[in-house]
């Protein structure tokens, strides 16, 4: 006798923490080299709408295993747009963002973060090149839990719309993130594989 299928154990699914885990370990098993060649595949890509001269663009100093930005804020950098980099408060959870160009000097800062250094201006970006843990085809992002971004695109975005990039390798990609309502989705993913439009249909 066939059991019903709704008598069947489902497996529940896989919790942000799991999911983090996951694609973390995936990332940190690429080679230095397929790490630095991902990120001028990134940096060369047509995705990213034209940005007028002037435009904000916050990247981040890469820790770890991440998908190096830099590559591609030298290339928008030379189309005029201003670098800007994060910068956690002292109170371990607020997220700035400072004016820094390549070759000016970092300072430590918790988690590992390099930061331009607190005399450097404060401004707030128009783009934003995020790092991540794992994403999805929505745009749902997995960060790494401390909701440093979250908070930064709630004050943001009482202003204006930004523009959320995030940055990855496509061995990030996962079926579905497990949003909550205060997670904002991203605007755009770009990975080695491609760029991946929320809502979009995959390409053929």
């Amino acid at each position: 006798m066939t059991t019903p299928a709704a008598d069947v154990p489902a497996f529940p699914p896989l919790s942000k923490a799991e999911l983090r885990r996951a694609a973390l370990s995936a990332r940190d098993a690429l080679t230095p080299e397929t790490r630095a060649a991902a990120a001028e595949v990134v940096a060369a890509t047509e995705a990213l709408p034209l940005l007028p001269a002037g435009t904000v663009v916050a990247g981040y100093f890469p820790i770890r295993s991440e998908l190096d930005p830099r590559p591609l804020m030298r290339r928008l950098v030379a189309l005029g747009a201003l670098p800007a980099l994060p910068a956690v408060g002292a109170d371990g959870e607020t997220l700035t963002f400072r004016l820094w160009r390549e070759g000016d000097a970092l300072v430590a800062a918790a988690f590992g973060l390099s930061e331009p250094p607190a005399d450097a201006p404060a401004v707030d970006p128009d783009v934003l090149l995020m790092p991540l843990a794992a994403f999805d085809a929505k745009g749902d992002r997995i960060g790494y839990g401390k909701g440093h971004y979250d908070r930064a695109l709630e004050r943001l975005e009482r202003e204006k719309p930004r523009l959320k990039v995030g940055l990855a390798f496509s061995c990030q990609r996962v079926d579905r993130v497990p949003a909550e309502p205060h997670d904002r989705p991203l605007d755009l993913v770009l990975t080695e594989a491609g760029a991946i439009v929320p809502g979009a249909p995959d390409p053929e």
